[in-house]
């Protein structure tokens, strides 16, 4: 790891492109799955926009961006507060093995802990993602043991 500062920051409209890039990138390295360029900018636009929907952090490494994480809450009743879930998160392949995922996380995670209503953080990971599943444990997460069920609606 490096000892170059990482500063981490809410995104900025000048980020949206960029949020968008790594996205699609982040897609395809950890899925395969090659995403519609304009609704990804979209999506990240509208969530940019609108902050209930997630909010952006980007971590800049001498002043460049070297990734970014969103999160989004969802409220539990069993817990009376609300779980932040860590999405979108993209680390540049000239920043990695840098500490900036980690930068993003205690950032986060930071906040999450001055905020009485948040009851913790959360996130999903592809099942053979065994490096970022080692990263999550190194800071403290573990395996909820839940697995993610989906049915997705099309759209015209």
């Amino acid at each position: 790891m490096s000892n170059t500062p990482i500063f981490v920051r809410p995104a900025r409209q000048a980020d949206v492109s960029l949020m968008a890039r790594w996205a699609e990138a982040m897609a395809f390295e950890t899925e395969h799955k090659q995403l519609d360029a304009a609704v990804v900018t979209r999506g990240i636009q509208r969530a940019f926009d609108d902050p209930a929907k997630g909010r952006y952090f980007i971590a800049e490494i001498d002043g460049r961006p070297a990734g970014t994480l969103m999160f989004t809450r969802e409220w539990s009743d069993w817990r009376d507060g609300w779980w932040w879930w860590i999405q979108s998160v993209y680390v540049d392949v000239d920043f990695r093995r840098r500490g900036v995922y980690r930068a993003l996380y205690a950032n986060l995670l930071a906040q999450a802990q001055a905020d009485p209503d948040v009851t913790g953080l959360r996130l999903y990971v592809e099942r053979e993602n065994t490096s970022a599943k080692r990263t999550y444990e190194l800071l403290g997460m573990r395996d909820a043991g839940y697995d993610i069920y989906e049915a997705t609606i099309a759209r015209g």
